[in-house]
């Protein structure tokens, strides 16, 4: 059992009574994170907190959950940290390419817990993985000139894309220094033969020549449904070289998660995986990097700073 504190950094609520898109509609045929009607139902911070028993869970990251109305979403998210000090902070959901965003993302900046803002960039051919239609979305001067509002207002960037796109990625990094990015699920290689891992990795090092970008390392299970200790260890201990702990958290992606394992299993393979590190490197994967990026503990008007290479 991990004796030290953990700041879980991804996670989702749901408020079923309200809209969800990705959780209405026909179940089949599955998307690749599989069945996903456990998931139809309300998900509250009762329902975290008794996943995630047993933790010592010092603090946590609600990042934006699809909700169709995402002001109401983060309007909730603010009034239920009110209440439990749960999540301690949260990640928000505003489109970058609509005309207006500047004015959404003001609103968004104004709730004390927001820290950042999450877009979901990915794009693939197969309908099954895609999560938006434009492949060329990171690279529309509409989204740009949003994006380059968030430095301004102090809000991150949740960065989310799959591995043939970090090369935009990493240009988009290079071009908005000031703005923190966090790479979402360690880039989520969905594929895990040699070849596509080789290609992920790669992508990996040239973003993380970028020193305002940090990673979180989630959705295992979302990638492998499967997963054992021995099939998630490559891709744990890869990102961790590439980043480092300093610049790398873990995050339980749950309740999408729980549909591959519990959230105490879940943990154990990050303990055991990262055993023989030190203390204060295991302390950073689990609770400090997440504290200093998402700046856990501290007002929302304190802009983030870039993470600096160590």
């Amino acid at each position: 059992m991990l004796d030290f504190d953990i700041v879980d950094a991804h996670h989702h609520l749901c408020n079923y009574a309200r809209s969800y898109p990705w959780l209405q509609g026909p179940a089949e045929p599955f998307r690749y994170h599989g069945d996903d009607r456990p998931l139809r139902r309300n998900y509250l911070i009762g329902d975290y907190l008794a996943d995630a028993k047993g933790l010592r869970l010092a603090g946590s990251v609600h990042v934006e959950n699809g909700a169709a109305d995402p002001i109401w979403e983060a309007e909730w998210i603010q009034d239920v940290h009110a209440d439990s000090g749960l999540p301690s902070v949260q990640v928000a959901k505003a489109s970058l390419v609509e005309p207006g965003v500047l004015s959404r993302l003001e609103r968004l900046a104004a709730i004390p817990s927001v820290r950042g803002i999450r877009d979901i960039l990915n794009w693939h051919p197969d309908p099954r993985y895609t999560h938006t239609s434009r492949r060329d979305l990171i690279t529309d001067p509409c989204w740009l000139e949003g994006f380059s509002h968030l430095s301004t207002l102090g809000l991150s960037f949740d960065l989310q894309v799959f591995p043939e796109q970090l090369d935009q990625a990493a240009q988009l990094a290079a071009n908005h220094p000031d703005t923190t990015i966090i790479l979402d699920h360690a880039g989520m290689p969905i594929h895990r033969d040699p070849a596509s891992l080789r290609e992920w990795k790669a992508g990996l090092k040239k973003l993380a020549k970028q020193p305002n970008v940090v990673t979180k390392i989630s959705a295992l299970g979302t990638n492998d449904h499967s997963w054992t200790t021995a099939s998630i260890r490559p891709v744990i201990l890869d990102t961790i070289d590439v980043f480092g702990p300093h610049r790398t958290m873990f995050g339980s992606n749950f309740p999408v998660d729980s549909l591959y394992s519990s959230f105490a299993a879940l943990y154990a393979a990050f303990d055991e995986i990262t055993a023989a590190l030190t203390s204060d490197e295991r302390r950073q994967l689990f609770a400090d990097t997440a504290r200093k990026t998402y700046r856990v503990g501290t007002t929302a008007a304190t802009p983030p700073r870039a993470h600096t290479r160590q």
